[in-house]
């Protein structure tokens, strides 16, 4: 019995709740692939919105989690990926559009270099009205250039057999930071990871305020994050290279140094300046990083932040975990066969297809 041909390129697009964007990402991946073999997959993580309802007019695969406890940044990816056949798998978020070109440039570049497991573009922030964005668009990020990086932060197009190599794609139990766990897994395998100068996505982002923000990924777990990676890297041959790039597990130390040298402070200086001392100790980062930034809220907002994710921490990283590389328990609400042209299916067939 023959095998059915497998198509060029997954496009694995999870969402929750992004009615006002999601026709937006489903038409732009469809004309992505354009003269390219593939599928389009939404991995729709319940949402309670008009989401799916909107995705179900278009010719695409739609799945959805059939939990709310398995609602995670990480989970999104993993259901598209479960579902999907491709040999290369774009990842991006219900909230962006493809830009014309990218896939196939992508793809272009992995066929050229067998050594690289996935490569990006240049992601481009529509939304900075958001202080975080704004805040976020003026950081020095050595990973948004092309070239070499170490993680493909928003969206990227992967080869299988390199994620294959590593088991899964991103870790179920991870609320963020589920793009530094996946480069830590492929890079302990001999891969890599790079960025291409092409424009890749267009990324509305959040605009609540971002404070709001803040207390959401309080409540939503994602500012849990650095705790849950630590966890799962620890004992594993990159959990350096995790702790060394997540900029958010050395500022939980320092935040955690910070209280305990504010806590300490009566025992070792008594009265008024006691107080004096306790009072600088305070104002002290928040008027280091409103120098850093030249600017009062820029500083405020910086440190509120790392406040926020110290606290989190602990909860993260005593949460418990499901094995990352079982099936997510999910529903096929709508399922399209990929489009298969002929002469796909004879390079498949003969084996001359892509590496």
């Amino acid at each position: 019995m023959l095998e059915k041909p497998q198509p060029t390129v997954s496009v694995i697009i999870k969402a929750l709740n992004e009615e006002r964007r999601i026709a937006v990402a489903i038409e732009s991946a469809l004309a992505s692939l354009g003269d390219i073999d593939g599928e389009v997959i939404l991995a729709d993580g319940g949402s309670s919105d008009r989401t799916v309802e909107i995705a179900r007019s278009y010719p695409i695969t739609i799945v959805q989690l059939n939990s709310v406890a398995d609602k995670s940044c990480g989970s999104g990816a993993q259901l598209g990926f479960q579902y999907s056949r491709g040999r290369y798998l774009c990842l991006m978020d219900g909230d962006m559009r493809l830009h014309d070109g990218f896939l196939a440039a992508a793809v272009r570049f992995l066929d050229d270099h067998p050594a690289v497991a996935g490569v990006g573009g240049t992601v481009i922030e529509c939304e900075i009205a958001s202080l975080e964005f704004e805040q976020r668009s003026r950081r020095n990020d050595p990973d948004r250039r092309p070239g070499t990086v170490t993680r493909l932060n928003g969206s990227g197009v992967y080869r299988r057999p390199a994620i294959e190599s590593i088991g899964y794609l991103t870790d179920r139990n991870l609320h963020g930071a589920e793009e530094l766990d996946l480069a830590a897994r492929l890079r302990a395998q001999g891969w890599t990871l790079a960025r291409i100068d092409h424009p890749a996505v267009d990324h509305h982002g959040h605009t609540e305020n971002a404070y709001y923000l803040l207390f959401r990924r309080m409540v939503t777990r994602n500012a849990c994050a650095t705790g849950e990676i630590f966890r799962a890297a620890l004992g594993r041959p990159y959990f350096w290279f995790v702790v060394g790039e997540d900029n958010n597990t050395l500022l939980c130390v320092l935040v955690a140094a910070w209280w305990a040298t504010i806590g300490l402070v009566p025992f070792v200086v008594g009265g008024i300046s006691a107080m004096a001392a306790g009072a600088g100790l305070v104002v002290l980062p928040f008027a280091a990083m409103s120098l850093r930034w030249r600017s009062l809220r820029y500083g405020l907002y910086s440190v509120t932040a790392w406040n926020v994710y110290a606290l989190s921490f602990l909860p993260g990283l005593i949460r418990s975990r499901a094995a990352p590389a079982n099936w997510i328990d999910s529903s096929v609400l709508q399922e399209v066969a990929p489009a298969i042209r002929p002469h796909a299916a004879h390079r498949t067939a003969t084996g001359s297809g892509v590496r």
